[in-house]
Order: C-alpha cells, then sequence, then structure tokens
C-alpha cells in the first residue's frame, strides 16, 4: 500500500532499484519519486530500466495520496524554477517552443551517439 510521498534516499552508487518504497529514481515502486511506480510525488529517471507497475495499482492509490503527491511534486517544480531563476512563464514559453522541435532533437540526438 502507499502511505505518502517523499523523495526518497539517493544510492550514491545509483545501483538500480526495482519496487520498495526507499530509493529515489527507483522504477516500479510506491511513494518515492521515481518512474513506473505509484504514489511518488513525480517523476525521477536514474538511468536505469523502468518497471511498470499496472494500471490498476495506480488506479488503486487513495486520492488523498495522489493529492500529496501532486502537491508536493508541485513544490518541487516551483523549488526548481526558482533555483535556475525561470518563471512559471518562462518556463511554459520554453516547453511551448521545445515541444514544437522534440522530435528533431531526439533524432539529432541518435545521430550524434552513433557518430561517437
Amino acid at each position: 500500500d502507499v502511505s505518502s510521498p517523499k523523495h526518497g534516499k539517493v544510492d550514491p552508487d545509483n545501483m538500480p532499484h526495482v519496487g520498495g518504497n526507499t530509493w529515489a529514481g527507483g522504477t516500479g515502486g510506491r511513494d518515492t519519486a521515481g518512474l513506473g511506480g505509484k504514489g511518488g510525488p513525480y517523476r525521477l529517471d536514474a538511468g536505469h530500466r523502468v518497471y511498470q507497475i499496472s494500471q490498476a495499482e495506480k488506479d488503486a492509490v487513495p486520492e488523498e495520496v495522489k493529492r500529496a503527491a501532486r502537491e508536493m511534486g508541485e513544490k518541487a517544480f516551483k523549488q526548481k524554477l526558482k533555483e535556475i531563476h525561470m518563471s512559471e512563464y518562462d518556463a511554459s514559453t520554453y516547453e511551448r517552443f521545445s515541444g514544437a522541435v522534440r522530435r528533431q532533437v531526439q533524432s539529432l540526438r541518435i545521430i550524434l551517439d552513433n557518430l561517437q
């Protein structure tokens, strides 16, 4: 079961973590920031293979936990904007322009990675 969202502990060795309720950047777990899990406050990619839980499990998260996770994610987003000296308007403008060329940028990254 999910209890309350949190960032989670940071693994200094960046080892992959699947499931559980401890590590930030893990996959398929609960309550912590990561990918493929449930009840976490925001997505956090540590660069590992993603293990996805079922949509039914995600839908079973209580509304108060979803609300707390959204609030924590919003707070983290605003803090990150403050750290990089961006307003919410700047972020939405960036997202609009970035979204328009996202596929082309991804293609270029793949080409450059292959050339290296």
